[in-house]
């Protein structure tokens, strides 16, 4: 059974930082895509970055050069690192595969940027 867990949240001031971890069992992220999606008050994930098994990445426009996905394959993680945070940026942030089948939504980790 395939588990996600993300870790890596918190409160930051705006133009702070925060690095989210995507941790996996089960699974092997590096042989799928892989995205980071977030979730305010909606039930919708809107996906923010993604980095495919051959390491290309991309990013929403909201995030682009602010954000930065990277995969550490001996630990079988995805990171999220984020810069210059805003206060639109709050949300609860979570990983997923970006094709279907997707894994079940793990419990996420909040993200609140506010001063």
């Amino acid at each position: 059974q395939v588990q996600l867990v993300e870790s890596g949240g918190g409160l930051v001031q705006p133009g702070g930082s925060l690095r989210l971890s995507c941790a996996a069992s089960g699974t092997i992220l590096a042989a799928y895509s892989i995205a980071w999606y977030r979730q305010d008050s909606g039930n919708y994930h809107e996906r923010v970055a993604r980095i495919d098994s051959g390491g290309r990445r991309d990013y929403a426009d909201s995030v682009k050069g602010r954000f930065t996905i990277s995969r550490d394959d001996a630990k079988n993680t995805v990171y999220l690192q984020m810069n210059n945070l805003k206060p639109e940026d709050t949300a609860v942030y979570y990983c997923n595969r970006v094709h279907t089948p997707q894994y079940a939504w793990g419990r996420g980790t909040q993200v609140t940027v506010s001063s």
